[in-house]
């Protein structure tokens, strides 16, 4: 009753002889005919055995009205969010100026994450935010954040999907999901996320990821002050 129901999660389980098998889809916008056409968004389908048990036990503890116990593969919040986040920025951090981090989001307000992107940023991490929204954390500070980018891409379409990528290349890490870095995202709802493994869709999330860095038509920088600025005459990418 104290959380909002906020992923966007299905599976199929499927009985075939005597065996049992799971299809899980997990997105990042709602199933809904309005939205669809007006927002860009995310949606991941697997037939991963250890998805679907997780799906699974989501769908199960929701009907008994319980939260969604620790997850395994998947991200369920807000057992399985926050403490993941944290766990591959600290791999990030690990890696010192070789670590790389690219998150999209809507919004970032949570001061536990906000304070692990600091640690990055003073770890030689480079640290690139994507938020159409809320930012509540400054980049380019001195001794603090000056190796942090922070983006605003607004354009025709609601960009609504969240993406979270942890290193680059063959051992960056990928997510797609429901949630944002909020505190009502990370503590207060139930939100859901699986990880980009084909090499396919880790293609695609990159071109996402490349086209949101490359733009200098829709893109506003945030400065220090916590102002925006946006390129003037620039171009915008596909």
């Amino acid at each position: 009753p104290e959380h909002k129901v906020h992923s966007k999660l299905f599976v199929i389980t499927r009985r075939s002889g005597g065996n049992i098998s799971h299809i899980t889809q997990v997105g990042t916008g709602n199933y809904n005919e309005a939205t669809g056409e007006q927002y860009t968004d995310l949606s991941l389908i697997t037939a991963n055995e250890s998805a679907g048990e997780d799906a699974e036990a989501t769908f199960a503890a929701l009907m008994n009205g319980e939260l969604p116990p620790e997850a395994h593969t998947l991200w369920i919040a807000p057992k399985s969010f926050k403490s993941r986040v944290i766990e591959l920025l600290d791999r990030e951090i690990a890696k010192g100026p070789a670590g790389r981090v690219a998150i999209k989001v809507n919004g970032m307000n949570n001061v536990e994450v906000m304070e692990k992107l600091i640690a990055c940023s003073q770890a030689g991490v480079r640290v690139e935010l994507f938020i159409r929204g809320i930012c509540c954390l400054r980049p380019g500070v001195p001794g603090m954040t000056e190796n942090i980018v922070v983006k605003s891409v607004v354009g025709r379409w609601l960009e609504h999907s969240r993406i979270y990528k942890f290193g680059e290349g063959d051992d960056a890490r990928m997510f797609i999901g429901s949630g944002d870095l909020l505190n009502r995202n990370l503590e207060r709802r139930v939100e859901a996320f699986m990880e980009v493994v084909t090499p396919e869709t880790r293609e695609q999330i990159d071109r996402i990821i490349t086209a949101l860095r490359e733009d200098k038509e829709k893109a506003r920088t945030m400065q220090p002050d916590g102002t925006y600025t946006r390129e003037e005459g620039g171009q915008g990418t596909a």
